[in-house]
């Protein structure tokens, strides 16, 4: 009996110090897991994320968005510094401000930085199937296409169709006070030069103008002959210059985040884009039946094949077009009316402009091509500073696949979680201090050798036609046009501006000139004496 105590006992003995044993080894079990989950909640609380902008709950960062990025970037950069995020609805977007924070942005691979997945907006615009409806790979070799169909020697062909859209258009300036002028026939009497000399030699030698409009419809009416063909400019060109401004009004803020909400403008975007597709499709098939072929981009385009020897179908085609006039013609119109309008304010850069005119009429004559135009270096520092004040596209996105750190300029670092949209401004971006000397003011000489402000600074300091992977393919074609333009109008009229200096458009999608810019002209031969 006594025995079977002592048996018992022991097992008690045995259990309690099981028991204290299993006690002990849960609390040490505990303490690691603990130790654990704090070692984890500190390596979170150490990612140097960015500041975040305050704004009130769910749609505060929608309504400062909607107000104006610019506005934004503005208040909280001062606030901030040079890398900050704003809750976007259900994105985070975190801008970066200067050249200093920004190499990432420009110089990453797609499979870091994505633009597919942030400009998806403009898929109803360009139409399926192109652009930032296919993967990069396909995306790669449209770009090529472009590329192709803007090579110097392409560019010298483009050329004299920029000089003589420039000589109609300034041939029938002179006729702009007549009511009968505004008729759509007489338009299309301006396709001929011939026929508008003669037309309207009878006319005054002066009158006013709103340059803004001017320089739109000449800025459409080239990108028409050199991109779209002769067949638009001659024939279509009131039906398809119509039907693009449905596609330009149909791209508004609210159609970065909801690109498909059923509103009227979409409405009517969708309706120009079918009807677009179809007559580019008839001048396709025209060619292809008649063995027609033209230098402009809408050949080059149907010429192109992919790495697999596929042929462009109609609808890429039809895409790549509008993907490519929609690049360009905003910044071309809006740099020439912004050039223009700081050249009249500013006696002292017109007048170097016109030193330069007559030093090549000089050497040249009258004559004006590729190699002349690229002789313009002050003009060409004319419209690069107008761009650098006024560049359209305000912000340039990206999409963030992989985390990745930023260190800004005062030395503090941060890590950019991957699932944000990244986002630069080069309307902002171009106007700061410690980059350019009195960033506000128009100052051409600022790219002049010797200063080279964009330059001193590092890479990425001017990004107007944006940077590095992502550059604006047409950068060259934009320039050219614009020269050509305005070598024109230096040459043959005396211009005043009589209206107030424009101001800016935030409200626009692509920001521009607000109102009219009216100009005073005088035809006159500009003297080489």
């Amino acid at each position: 009996m006594s025995g079977i105590f002592l048996d018992f006992n022991m097992v008690a003995m045995d259990l309690k110090e099981n028991k204290f044993f299993n006690a002990g080894l849960l609390i040490v079990a505990t303490l690691v897991l603990a130790k654990l989950l704090s070692a984890l909640v500190m390596n979170r609380s150490r990612k140097r994320l960015p500041p975040t902008v305050k704004t009130w709950p769910v749609i505060g960062g929608l309504v400062r968005f909607l107000k104006g990025p610019i506005v934004m970037l503005r208040e909280e950069y001062l606030k901030l510094g040079s890398v900050f995020t704003l809750n976007l609805l259900n994105k985070k977007i975190t801008f970066f401000v200067g050249p200093e924070v920004s190499a990432h942005f420009f110089k990453a691979p797609e499979s870091d930085l994505s633009q597919q997945e942030v400009y998806q907006f403009n898929v109803p615009t360009f139409g399926p199937g192109v652009v930032f409806d296919v993967d990069y790979a396909v995306r790669q070799e449209q770009f090529r296409f472009f590329t192709e169909s803007l090579r110097v020697t392409k560019l010298k062909g483009y050329v004299d169709y920029m000089v003589m859209e420039a000589e109609v258009l300034f041939q029938k300036i002179c006729t702009y006070r007549d009511p009968v002028y505004r008729s759509s026939m007489d338009l299309i009497f301006c396709l001929h030069p011939g026929t508008v000399q003669e037309y309207f030699s009878k006319w005054g030698e002066s009158g006013e103008v709103d340059l803004k409009y001017e320089l739109e419809h000449l800025i459409i009416l080239t990108a028409s002959r050199c991109l779209l063909g002769q067949e638009v400019r001659d024939q279509l060109f009131d039906d398809v210059s119509a039907l693009f401004h449905d596609l330009d009004n149909g791209m508004l803020p609210i159609s970065v985040i909801f690109p498909y909400l059923p509103i009227p403008a979409h409405r009517r975007r969708d309706q120009a884009r079918k009807k677009l597709a179809e007559i580019f499709a008839n001048i396709i098939s025209s060619r292809k039946c008649a063995g027609k072929s033209e230098n402009d981009m809408l050949q080059c385009f149907i010429d192109s094949r992919y790495k697999d020897g596929r042929p462009t179908t109609e609808s890429e085609v039809t895409g790549l077009l509008i993907a490519a006039l929609f690049a360009g013609q905003h910044t071309s119109s809006i740099t020439s009316t912004w050039t223009g309008a700081y050249l009249l304010r500013h006696k002292e850069y017109l007048s170097a402009m016109l030193d330069e005119q007559k030093s090549l009429m000089k050497q040249h004559g009258d004559k004006v091509d590729h190699d002349i135009l690229s002789e313009m270096d002050v003009l060409y520092r004319c419209i690069k500073e107008a761009l650098r004040l006024h560049p359209p596209l305000i912000l340039l996105l990206r999409s963030s696949h992989t985390e990745f750190s930023v260190k800004t300029r005062e030395g503090k670092e941060y890590d950019i979680p991957k699932g944000h949209i990244v986002a630069t401004s080069p309307a902002f971006a171009n106007r700061l201090p410690h980059i350019y000397r009195d960033p506000d003011r128009y100052d051409p000489d600022r790219f002049a050798p010797g200063r080279e402000e964009d330059k001193a600074a590092g890479a990425f300091s001017y990004i107007s036609f944006g940077g590095g992977r992502h550059g604006c393919l047409g950068e060259p074609f934009a320039y050219l046009q614009i020269k050509a333009i305005w070598s024109h109008l230096l040459r043959n009229f005396e211009l005043e501006l009589i209206s107030p200096f424009p101001e800016i458009d935030w409200n626009a999608m692509v920001v521009g000139v607000k109102g009219k810019v009216m100009v005073r002209y005088k035809r006159r031969k500009l003297s080489v004496d």
